[in-house]
């Protein structure tokens, strides 16, 4: 090769890479599923990424240690703290918010409107019938209605504006946006409705209680109160039993003003069906009104077809309320006493059970002294029953707070690590035993021991 020679390297054109051959399809249907079961598993990750990651997610596959538990419960309690003292430097009318469900102070407050709506209810009905407007008695009436209309309205601006409500899952509970909910609510309407002075009527028509009717719109309030009453008591069905025991009264009540309106018609005293007009009139027709809508018997004989019409629908109508209440009280009365039932009929399914199978008598007795016993310390057979329907994180708090100083005593635990006392905590049972029963049995090397 010459020195001033020249090499030319020549590179065989590069031809175009071939396409990639087309996937086999062999079920359309299929390949789309597969293909769409691909992209929501995608998403899905992509959404609960941070959840994964999270070592204390509440999930029945991860449960927070009860050393994580017990400082999330201490901070959650000074942050309660805290709050607590901020809300004591705030005005304690217009700066903070209600939780309805737990304030007592606001269950008390509902207790004050429910009065005033049941003096309105119950008064208003039988000034409307009876002649109750007398001289002496209108200043009277005109303060108690204005004490009630000045509670309705205290209620409306002052508490009903400040209740707390869940959006979206989360607890509302800054004022502005409590009050526009409140505001834009149909109960809203309704306490308006029923705070607008049409008392001022009075002056162009007279004194008149009909014209008060529109008070009766803050129903919402007692139904409220019992919702609230029955969530905080002990025994509700007390307050069950004394609130059906009032809708009976309440009826008699509104019968007994029918029947006055009815006897002023026919003309008082005109006939021995009407009222006679003597002693206390609203004594007298509620006398009738409990006579008749019980069915008691013994009444007067109706004689014109008014009278007549009006004591056949008083029965139609007192055979239609007074089995709705006894139906009523009949659910109240079978509601309180269903956990006493269901242990009666455990009880008497498993005494006939050894009785049919000759069981000795010694055992019987035994089983008798158990169920009884078991019902005495904690009111029923079973009480996981009820932690079963509540979440993991409920139960895991109410394990911790019931088991945990127990746990804590007991050395063969003291090693153990967190998660596996917590998951321990969830999964244990109260069982009653009585004297004598074999509890746990431990058997060693040498020797084998019964613990009772």
């Amino acid at each position: 090769m010459g020195t001033g020679s020249k090499i030319c390297s020549l590179t065989p054109r590069q031809e175009s890479a071939p396409p990639p051959p087309a996937p086999i399809v062999i079920n359309k249907y299929s390949d789309e599923r597969l293909r769409f079961i691909v992209k929501s598993m995608s998403e899905r990750l992509e959404l609960y990424k941070e959840k994964v990651t999270d070592q204390y997610a509440s999930s029945p596959e991860i449960s927070p240690p009860v050393s994580e538990y017990k400082h999330r419960a201490e901070q959650k309690k000074k942050e309660e703290q805290e709050k607590k003292k901020k809300e004591a430097l705030m005005d304690p009318v217009l700066g903070n918010t209600i939780d309805p469900f737990t304030d007592r102070r606001y269950i008390a407050w509902l207790s004050l409107v429910t009065m005033a709506f049941n003096y309105n209810t119950w008064f208003l009905t039988a000034r409307l019938c009876f002649p109750y407007h007398t001289e002496s008695a209108m200043p009277y009436w005109f303060a108690m209605d204005t004490l009630a209309d000045l509670i309705y309205l205290t209620d409306s601006i002052f508490f009903q504006a400040r209740k707390q409500f869940v959006k979206g899952g989360d607890i509302i509970v800054n004022r502005e946006v409590t009050k526009n909910n409140y505001r834009n609510s149909d109960r809203f309407l309704l306490d308006t409705i029923s705070a607008m002075p049409f008392d001022l009527l009075y002056f162009q028509f007279g004194f008149k209680s009909i014209f008060r009717f529109n008070r009766l719109l803050k129903a919402d309030t007692f139904f409220e109160f019992s919702d609230r009453l029955e969530s905080i008591m002990t025994k509700a069905y007390i307050w069950r039993v004394i609130r059906t025991i009032g809708y009976l009264l309440f009826m008699l009540h509104i019968n007994a003003c029918l029947y006055y309106v009815a006897s002023d018609y026919q003309g008082i005293g005109g006939t021995k069906w009407v009222y006679s007009g003597l002693g206390s009139a609203y004594l007298r027709c509620y006398y009738y009104a409990v006579r008749s809508l019980i069915n008691i018997g013994g009444l007067n004989e109706p004689h014109t077809v008014f009278e007549i019409t009006f004591q056949m629908t008083n029965f139609v109508v007192a055979v239609f309320v007074f089995s709705s209440l006894i139906g009523q009280m009949r659910d109240v009365i079978g509601a309180a006493t269903a956990g006493q039932t269901y242990f009666r009929s455990s009880m008497d399914g498993t005494v006939d059970y050894m009785v049919n199978n000759h069981i000795p008598s010694l055992v019987q007795n035994r089983v008798r002294t158990w169920y009884t016993y078991t019902w005495d310390a904690q009111g029923m057979l079973d009480e996981s029953e009820l932690l079963d329907k509540m979440p993991l994180v409920m139960r895991t708090a109410i394990a911790v707070d019931i088991n945990l100083t127990t746990f804590q005593k007991i050395d063969l635990f003291k090693g153990c690590d967190q998660q596996i006392l917590v998951d321990m905590l969830l999964r244990l049972k109260s069982i009653v035993y009585l004297p004598g029963d074999f509890v746990v049995k431990k058997v060693s090397s040498n020797s084998y021991h019964i613990v009772t």
